[in-house]
C-alpha cells in the first residue's frame, strides 16, 4: 500500500525557509477571515485543511489582515515574537507561505490572485505594537 505524504518541512524550507509549525495557524487564519469577510459558513467541511471554496474566497489583503487579527487573538503581546519565531517578518511571507501550499495541492486561489496581492500590506512593527509592550525587551542572544 503506498500512501502520498505531504513533506510540510520540504514546502515550507522552499517556500523561503519558514517553519512547519505554522501552518496550523495559517490554515486556522484562513478560516478566521473567510469568516470575518462572509460569516459563518453553511457547512463547515469547506475549509477543513485550509480549502475554501469560491464563493468564500478572501484576497490577499484581507487575509493578511485576518491573520494579524488571528495572531493577536491568540498570541497576545507575543504575536510578532511567534510570526518571527517561525520566520515571518512581513506580510509578502504570508503569500510566499500560501502560494507554496497552493503549488502543493493544499490550497487553492483564483486567476486574480497574485503574490504582489501580499506585498506591503502593513507594517509588523506598526501593527503588532503595543503601549503595553516592554519598552526593551531582554535581548535574544547576543
Amino acid at each position: 500500500m503506498h500512501e502520498h505524504t505531504i513533506d510540510l518541512q520540504q514546502i515550507f524550507q522552499a517556500a523561503g525557509g519558514y517553519s512547519p509549525a505554522c501552518f496550523p495557524f495559517i490554515r486556522d487564519g484562513l478560516a478566521h477571515t473567510a469568516q470575518m469577510v462572509h460569516g459563518q459558513p453553511e457547512d463547515q467541511a469547506t475549509h477543513d485543511l485550509g480549502l475554501v471554496d469560491e464563493s468564500r474566497h478572501v484576497d490577499g489583503a484581507q487575509l493578511c489582515i485576518g491573520l494579524r487579527d488571528h495572531a493577536i487573538d491568540r498570541y497576545g503581546l507575543l504575536a510578532k515574537s511567534v510570526l518571527n519565531k517561525w520566520g515571518i517578518y512581513e506580510t509578502k511571507d504570508f503569500g510566499n507561505i500560501i502560494f507554496a501550499l497552493v503549488d502543493a495541492g493544499m490550497m487553492r486561489t483564483t486567476d486574480e490572485d497574485s503574490i504582489e496581492d501580499f506585498e506591503d500590506v502593513y507594517d509588523f512593527n506598526e501593527e503588532f505594537a503595543s503601549p503595553k509592550a516592554p519598552v526593551s525587551p531582554e535581548p535574544v542572544g547576543s
